[in-house]
């Protein structure tokens, strides 16, 4: 798998992410159809923080939390962006994640 097709493949699927929503890794790699590459998602996640165009901040892991918070510049970037949009934190994890989880296989079809 090439890196850089792989990752800009996960950055248009985040582009996609609505506004007050959250998706997961798990969720990214399963819609592109490489179900076992959630740690691949994060990779690229981790490259997106010079993209102004990839809402990075709505990325967390498969139970809500912000694993990738120490990639954003200060303490609480990814958290303040979230909350603007409307997403309550609490201890570095969606409230209602449930309810704000955006599945990409489901919104934009599955891709398998």
């Amino acid at each position: 798998m090439e890196k850089e097709g792989f990752f800009e493949r996960v950055y248009a699927v985040v582009r996609q992410v609505p506004y007050g929503r959250v998706t997961s890794y798990g969720a990214i790699a399963r819609f592109l159809g490489t179900g076992g590459s959630a740690r691949m998602v994060g990779w690229a996640m981790n490259n997106a923080h010079n993209l102004e165009d990839v809402p990075a901040h709505r990325v967390v892991n498969r139970n809500g939390v912000l694993t990738g918070k120490h990639h954003f510049p200060g303490t609480r970037l990814m958290e303040q962006l979230l909350e603007n949009e409307g997403v309550k934190i609490v201890d570095d994890q969606v409230v209602d994640f449930k309810t704000r989880f955006w599945d990409p296989s489901v919104a934009l079809g599955n891709r398998d």
